[in-house]
């Protein structure tokens, strides 16, 4: 049964039991544009959703299903690639730039108009349509950072088609489980994806996973690139051949609540969890978070330096830039080695940057090669207006690092591939509040955070909690898990009944702050005693020779659990590592207390990461436990397990063995 709230309504449905403590301390116009989001919702969003073009007016603002889940604009009508390339095209903002494309690893750069992305995205999906390609079909997508990857995105959305990208370069398997999933009509893939030192073929990868998967699309296009021409087979396209040969098509209506994309979770094991967007209310909160967090107005440059494999790269690269109007830089290179620690300061000063959005794993990795930030220097970055953080916890040493090195401010906001944007920041287009070291600053308007106990009671400042999201979700989070309603509520919403649960922890300190501290899994029990890893980690970040660190707890028979610290020490460091170890332990035990019983520092010289960034503290503590374990597709360097198990063998770390598990 659904019941509604129309934009007649102005009832509050879930008021906030902790908006006076958390607010307290802000100032009036963020204080104000909160409380009417949270008391108001459908007041609020329905003068928010008046920022987009639509075919069809929602009247309906906020609709609830059985499950008490928010439905948004439920009877309106509109296109994603309308919203994003023909209304700018129709208002006048055809010749400006829609994509700067900057390629290091290949020495290629492009730019692309509103006026001709549009046109390639018409005649792409005309090429799509000609494959048979229909409003609700799917599309996977497995590509790499080139404009062609947003034209297909855009395409997909233009027919009303469901796209899924899968991270290029993904293993056959994985992307044949996605394939299984999602059961596309037609996959789109290029020839091949570009790295550092190699050229990664794509089309063979695509083979193996079509040839292991139980569900077999119509049809494959292939992009060549000039960098490794494929060999096409039955079933098998190419691009530009299809582009000639077609017809442009204009944008098909969808209902606000027909999906948009489905993008599967990193990390993933057995049978994926695709999160579903909405179009309509995915549109009007990329809108407001362009121009209410990220400060962007039409015309300037927005650069995210992430993959559209991502859900960053889907939210802040491929349609939230264009949404607003603005300029959206796409990069095919690294923060360092394309050519150098440089890269980022680079593409500021070029392209006129004026915010940067990228993961602190970047920073540190920048940090470690040019801890002194003398290719900052090269650089003229004055275009710069704000860098912001997401992905994993910034800590503070990451943080006082970058405040040191640039004169804008450093935001740390936090979010997740469910949320589609932040949940917590500092909202630079709204009101900047004073930043404080660790925290993502309050919560964005639309989402009432709160901090539950254990039993499910709210926290008391200062109290580590389970960081929770009362219900109804603002526009843009998730849909549900695609075709498994009873998988989304059991992962999310069975917790805590009328929250949806994060799967972080954190706590709001006494000026109304959050500090998200990691998974509530990186909290570990010593003796009884509950301490965060998180914490630990600012202690060896901080000193001053540590580039990146990660802290796990093992099991232990006497203790329960116990912490072991795995620090990179910056290029610079030369000295003696036994020496390096010992001062670590000592700083633990100075800053945390002999509770913490920290006696363990490995230095090592990688650590397994996603290629999203985030450290894989789970399969560490697995290693370390002497547990199976798999080696998942998300991982960067799958020779970085190998070195910390060994470094962990050698140290007899736990019950590490020298068996690799699988």
């Amino acid at each position: 049964m659904l019941y509604s709230v129309n934009n007649q309504q102005s009832g509050c449905r879930h008021p906030s039991r902790i908006l006076g403590r958390q607010l307290g301390t802000v100032m009036s116009s963020y204080k104000n544009e909160y409380r009417q989001s949270i008391e108001h919702p459908e007041i609020f969003w329905a003068e928010q959703a008046k920022r987009i073009p639509w075919f069809v007016s929602p009247q309906t603002i906020l609709e609830y299903d059985d499950q008490g889940h928010a439905r948004w604009f439920v009877d309106g009508e509109m296109n994603t690639c309308h919203a994003a390339l023909d209304h700018h095209v129709e208002s006048g903002r055809g010749e400006q730039a829609a994509i700067l494309w900057d390629s290091p690893v290949t020495g290629a750069k492009r730019q692309l108009s509103y006026r001709e992305m549009r046109d390639q995205v018409a005649m792409f999906a005309g090429a799509l349509a000609e494959l048979g390609v229909e409003k609700g079909d799917r599309v996977v997508i497995y590509m790499p950072m080139v404009p062609e990857a947003l034209i297909a995105m855009y395409a997909c959305a233009r027919l009303g088609a469901v796209h899924s990208v899968v991270f290029g370069g993904f293993a056959p398997h994985e992307l044949a489980v996605r394939i299984e999933d999602a059961e596309p009509r037609v996959v789109i893939a290029a020839s091949c994806g570009v790295e550092v030192d190699r050229v990664i073929p794509y089309k063979p990868i695509v083979d193996e996973a079509l040839r292991t998967s139980r569900h077999q699309p119509d049809a494959t296009v292939i992009l060549q690139r000039d960098q490794l021409h494929a060999e096409l087979g039955e079933g098998d396209h190419e691009w530009q051949a299809l582009v000639d040969a077609a017809k442009p098509v204009p944008c098909v209506p969808v209902k606000a609540t027909d999906p948009l994309y489905i993008l599967y979770t990193s990390g993933t094991t057995g049978k994926p969890k695709g999160v579903v967007r909405d179009n309509g209310g995915h549109a009007v909160a990329l809108y407001y978070s362009m121009e209410t967090i990220y400060d962007m107005a039409p015309d300037e440059v927005f650069f995210s330096a992430s993959d559209v494999g991502w859900v960053v790269g889907h939210s802040y690269i491929v349609y939230g830039p264009l949404l607003r109007g603005c300029t959206t830089l796409v990069y095919e290179g690294k923060p360092v080695r394309t050519p150098n620690a440089g890269a980022f300061w680079r593409l500021i000063e070029e392209y006129r940057v004026k915010t940067f959005f990228t993961a602190p794993t970047a920073f540190r990795a920048i940090k470690k090669e040019d801890p002194d930030g003398q290719w900052l220097a090269k650089h003229d970055i004055s275009s710069l207006k704000a860098l912001f953080l997401a992905g994993e916890r910034l800590d503070p040493p990451t943080f006082h690092w970058l405040e040191d090195l640039l004169s804008v401010p450093i935001v740390d906001h936090w979010w997740q591939t469910e949320t589609g944007w932040p949940i917590v920041a500092n909202l630079q287009g709204l009101e900047a509040m004073p930043i404080k070291a660790g925290s993502a600053t309050v919560a964005v308007p639309g989402f009432d955070v709160q901090v539950l106990n254990r039993d499910g009671e709210s926290a008391a400042a200062n109290e580590q909690g389970s960081v929770v999201i009362r219900e109804p979700m603002p526009p843009g989070c998730l849909a549900g898990i695609w075709r498994d309603p009873q998988r989304f509520h059991g992962a999310y919403m069975a917790a805590f009944p009328g929250y949806y649960l994060t799967g972080d922890g954190g706590y709001f300190d006494d000026e109304g702050y959050l500090f998200i501290m990691g998974r509530t899994d990186d909290v570990i029990n010593i003796a009884g005693h509950r301490l965060s890893t998180g914490e630990m980690e600012e202690v060896l970040g901080a000193h001053p020779v540590v580039a990146e660190c990660a802290v796990i707890g093992i099991h232990d028979a006497l203790k329960g659990q116990v912490p072991v610290g795995l620090v990179i020490p910056k290029d610079s460091f030369s000295g003696d590592e036994v020496a390096l170890e010992e001062e670590l332990i000592a700083l633990v035990r100075q800053k945390i207390g002999a509770i913490a019983c920290f006696k363990q520092v490995l230095v090592v010289s990688r650590l397994p990461k996603t290629r999203s960034g985030k450290i894989l503290r789970k399969l560490l503590r697995h290693i370390a436990d002497g547990k199976e374990y798999g080696v998942p597709s998300t991982i960067d360097d799958p020779t970085s397990l190998e070195h910390v198990r060994d470094a962990m063998c050698a140290r007899d770390v736990g019950q590490a063995t020298d068996a690799r598990q699988v």
